[in-house]
């Protein structure tokens, strides 16, 4: 009886023999491969982690600095004083001439709030006789406010009352002889009859008018100019 034939040639069993084999170069090849999956199986997920590690760094100093900045801004709108959007009692004027002129004008407001005026200002400062109009018209141009108050009716501790809402530039503070009211406030273009040294809307009108853009020439100086009688170094 004849054996079964083997149909591998000596070739094809020598390469299955080699796969089998530990130690083979076939299971080399496949041990390095994975070996090397692996490898950058775990390089990839450091760079993941790398990766989230400085998403969340630059994420949190984003956070951080909108946090610095929303505290910063809020601080200085805090600080910022509080511009009355409207005054009850207030007078506004338009269309005053600017003209400086020489010799006295006459003005149909007491105290004037603009018109035309002389061309030396008054230095902005508290004084304690009364201030030629022509000169403090100039310092209202430049953006001060002028308070002026009747010598009668506001003395001794009302008067200090007074005094120390007054800034120490671009306000004047004097007395004004035949006033309409205790105190009158006057900007350019605009005047508040007060009740008196207490009245709460005297720091409104200056915190709204001192420096505004609604005077002719905001900012100019107002010092350098003249010196009024009474004023107070």
């Amino acid at each position: 009886m004849s054996r079964p034939k083997n149909s591998d040639g000596p070739a094809e069993r020598v390469d299955r023999e080699s796969q089998s084999v530990p130690g083979s170069p076939g299971l080399k090849q496949q041990r390095a491969a994975d070996i090397q999956e692996k490898l950058a199986g775990h390089k990839a997920r450091q760079r993941g982690q790398r990766r989230n590690r400085l998403i969340l760094i630059i994420t949190a100093w984003t956070v951080g600095i909108a946090l610095v900045a929303g505290l910063v801004v809020f601080a200085v709108i805090s600080a910022m004083p509080k511009t009355p959007a409207a005054i009850e009692g207030v007078q506004t004027l338009s269309g005053l001439s600017a003209n400086h002129v020489n010799g006295p004008v006459k003005y149909e407001q007491v105290p004037p709030a603009g018109g035309d005026h002389s061309q030396i200002p008054l230095n902005c400062a508290v004084y304690t006789e009364p201030v030629p109009n022509e000169n403090a018209v100039h310092s209202l141009e430049h953006g001060a406010v002028w308070v002026a108050y009747d010598p009668q009716a506001v003395t001794g501790a009302q008067l200090e009352v007074l005094s120390k809402d007054i800034p120490s530039t671009y306000a004047i503070l004097s007395p004004y002889e035949s006033l309409p009211a205790p105190v009158v406030v006057s900007a350019w273009g605009a005047q508040l009859n007060a009740t008196g040294a207490d009245d709460p809307r005297i720091k409104d009108f200056i915190s709204k008018y001192r420096s505004a853009k609604s005077a002719p020439e905001p900012g100019a100086p107002c010092t350098g100019g003249l010196d009024g009688p009474g004023k107070l170094e």
